[in-house]
Parts: structure tokens; C-alpha cells; sequence
């Protein structure tokens, strides 16, 4: 059964005619005698009486308020994909990590409500995980997170480098770590840290760091947010491994200061001594970057990248 078949299937019965529901339908009538023949012999019934004027059968009959609501339901779903193509769709959904929605999102959320005012924005703050797993599962269009090779090799996934930063030690402004321009490992080691939770994109990134190099930190706590993070390393002992878009808020509180890690030379390798980073993309599907929101989002986020690291990130930490 076929769309057409239905479509031809109401035209006649709308008409009474094959030949004025063929014109109607834009085909000719032996075409739409074969339609409704293919039609009835799908369905093993007559659905019109064959005389001067196509009556319904019963069969036909009980077939029309049916092939109605089908043809109403296929009418719909074909204006809703036309109008999802041609950007009016209700809503952008954006899951994002922490630090990306604090710092980076805000003046670009600001310009796509200007651009697009009547698509509601929605915006969550996600660790990495969770946010691609959302993704996968289509809740959400579009995720801002950290590099994850794990969770972004399907094809169907698209996936843009938008910066890579550095990891920096954060610690109290008495610590005394803080005696360290370049804190070695064999320094960081000795002293208890918080770490994010699992799921967190950061809590993966120092597990590899930390296997790479056969190193074993001593993680105290886990929490999930940066305020946390910063309320705990106040008190003096603790101290956390961050990225540097989460430590813009230190440069204010003069009880909190920022060093730098020594990179660990590998003995094995020629390669100079790598700093620990993170890579933060932009990920979604390859069906979604064609829609005009999603696409004109994706682009005021790449266009915030240079503005961003020109504003922001290129400010000095201490170090």
C-alpha cells in the first residue's frame, strides 16, 4: 500500500469520477485505475461499484475515514520536515559542561535569541558524558563538552575542535605549593585533591594522565561543580587539577592562586615533555548541522572561539 494508491483512493471518492480524480491528482486515468487495482488487490476487496459513477463498497466504505486520517498524518509530518528544513523548528536543545556555560555560552546565546527569536533555547549544564549520551539518544542538538574518542566515533556523529587548554594546579594562597613556579608530579602527589565525578570528562583525563605516567593521586572528594570546587580548596590542604576556562573566577578572589604543572619529560621518548590539556568540541549529527538554527548556532559558537580566547583565555593567570 502506497501513499498515492490512498490519495487516488479519496480523489475518486471525493469525485465520483476516475477521470475528474485523475485530473485532480495530475496523472492519467489508466494510471489511477492501476493505483486503485494495486489497491484493492493489497486489500482483497472491490472499493468502488463500477458505473456511471464510482460508488463505495462497503469495503471502501469502511477504508475512507481511515485513508483520511493517513493522508491528513502524511500531509503533516511532510510540512513539519519542510518547515524543520526551513528553520522553524520550536526549540534548540544545548548541552554543555560547566566552565562552557559559564564563560564561553553567554554572549553567543544572547546573539542566537536575536537571530532566531522564535526558537526557545534550552541549555544544560552536563558533565561530558552525560551530554554525548544525551546527544546519542536525540534529547538534545547539540553538545559542547570534552573530547571524548570513546563516545564520538559513530558516523553518524560530527565532531569540531574548538580550543585545546591547559590544566593549571589550583590551590590556597598560603599553600605550600605555591613556593612552585612549576609544580612537579613528584610535589602534586604528596598532597590530597577533589576531582570531579564519574562521568566527568576531567575525572577521565587525569585517570590517563595519571596511568600514562604511573602516578597515584590521592582523591579525597568528588564534587560537580566549580563553586564547590574553589568553597573546598579555600580551606587550605586540598587542592584541584582544572582546566583554565574554570579557574577565570580565581583571578577575583585574592584566597586562591594558580600555578602551573612541570610537564614530565618521558625518558623513552625523543618528543619534548607535553603539558597536560583538554580538547573542548562542538559535537552533533551529521542530519542536524543541515538545519538552518542548529547550522547558524554551530557557526556563532566557532566565531566565539577567536573572540572568546581573545577576551578570555588569553587574560594571564597566576603562575
Amino acid at each position: 500500500m502506497r501513499i498515492e494508491q490512498l490519495q487516488a483512493f479519496l480523489a475518486i471518492a471525493d469525485t465520483g469520477s476516475f477521470g475528474q480524480a485523475a485530473s485532480q491528482c495530475g496523472i492519467t486515468q489508466s494510471t489511477i485505475s492501476r493505483q486503485i487495482q494495486a489497491l484493492e488487490g493489497n486489500l482483497g476487496a472491490l472499493l468502488f461499484h463500477r458505473s456511471t459513477q464510482a460508488k463505495l463498497t462497503v469495503a471502501g466504505e469502511k477504508l475512507l475515514p481511515r485513508a483520511k486520517k493517513i493522508c491528513q498524518e502524511w500531509a503533516t509530518v511532510g510540512q513539519e520536515i519542510k518547515d524543520l528544513q526551513a528553520g522553524k523548528q520550536p526549540e534548540l536543545c544545548v548541552a554543555a559542561i560547566h566552565s562552557v556555560c559559564s564563560h564561553f555560552l553567554p554572549p553567543i546565546l544572547q546573539q542566537f535569541c536575536l537571530d532566531y527569536p522564535h526558537v526557545q533555547l534550552r541549555v544544560t549544564a552536563l558533565g561530558s558524558d552525560r551530554a554525548l549520551k544525551v546527544l546519542r539518544d536525540g534529547l538534545v542538538d547539540i553538545a559542547i563538552v570534552m573530547n571524548n574518542r570513546f563516545l564520538t566515533t559513530s558516523p553518524e556523529m560530527t565532531v569540531d575542535l574548538l580550543y585545546e587548554e591547559k590544566i593549571y594546579v589550583l590551590m590556597a594562597v598560603n599553600h605550600p605549593l605555591t613556593q612552585y613556579h612549576q609544580i612537579p608530579h613528584t610535589e602534586l602527589i604528596k598532597y590530597p585533591q577533589v576531582v570531579f565525578k564519574e562521568g566527568y570528562g576531567m575525572q577521565r583525563l587525569l585517570q590517563e594522565w595519571c596511568s600514562l605516567h604511573n602516578l597515584t593521586i590521592n582523591a579525597v572528594m568528588e564534587l560537580n561543580t566549580l563553586d564547590a570546587f574553589r568553597g573546598v580548596v579555600r580551606q587550605g590542604e586540598i587542592v584541584a587539577l582544572l582546566p583554565e576556562t574554570a579557574l577565570i573566577e580565581t583571578n577575583n578572589d585574592n584566597r586562591l592562586t594558580v600555578r602551573s604543572l612541570a610537564p614530565i619529560s618521558d625518558e623513552l621518548s625523543q618528543k619534548s615533555p607535553k603539558l597536560l590539556t583538554r580538547e573542548v568540541v562542538l559535537v552533533s549529527t551529521s542530519d542536524r548541522i543541515t538545519i538552518p538554527p542548529i547550522a547558524h548556532f554551530c557557526h556563532l559558537v566557532r566565531q566565539g572561539v577567536t573572540r572568546f580566547n581573545q577576551q578570555t583565555m588569553n587574560k594571564s593567570l597566576s603562575a
